[in-house]
């Protein structure tokens, strides 16, 4: 079982990100007021760990995550496995690749982060999130015969 230390919300393109005490997950959306908050998308709320932050000189919020975590291994959650964070519950779709925008945030960053820049997700059931909510792994969504898991 993790926790959340910190929510964010992306404002706009390039700009920090703003910080919240709690935020409206909205299903199969994201965020509500994130820039991100997109239906269909893969990428509806990002988190990574506290930890690797630390690790990497980093402060909450720099990478752009939505959600800041501490004591969930992040990097050992497979695709489709479900999280209950608050009155929300999320869905893994995988692993979020470092781009080009990181070496904005410091050069080399891109690289550093590489296998490590936390997991994305997608909104299954919409609720409220508050910072300092436990996030508990609930399973994994079914995949339907045929359609080998994809989201």
């Amino acid at each position: 079982m993790g926790q959340v230390t910190q929510l964010f919300v992306a404002v706009g393109s390039r700009r920090p990100m703003r910080q919240v005490e709690d935020v409206t997950a909205v299903a199969n959306r994201g965020f509500d007021g994130c820039r991100h908050s997109r239906p269909g998308s893969r990428r509806q709320v990002l988190l990574i760990d506290g930890e690797t932050l630390e690790a990497l000189g980093l402060g909450p919020g720099e990478v752009k995550e939505n959600i800041t975590t501490r004591g969930l291994r992040l990097d050992q959650l497979a695709k489709g496995q479900r999280l209950e964070i608050g009155q929300a519950v999320l869905e893994v779709t995988g692993p979020c690749e470092p781009c080009a925008q990181m070496d904005e945030i410091r050069m080399g960053l891109q690289q550093e982060l590489h296998g490590r820049r936390g997991i994305l997700c997608r909104v299954v059931e919409g609720g409220r999130i508050l910072r300092g909510d436990a996030i508990r792994m609930v399973g994994a969504a079914v995949s339907a015969p045929g359609n080998g898991g994809d989201l």
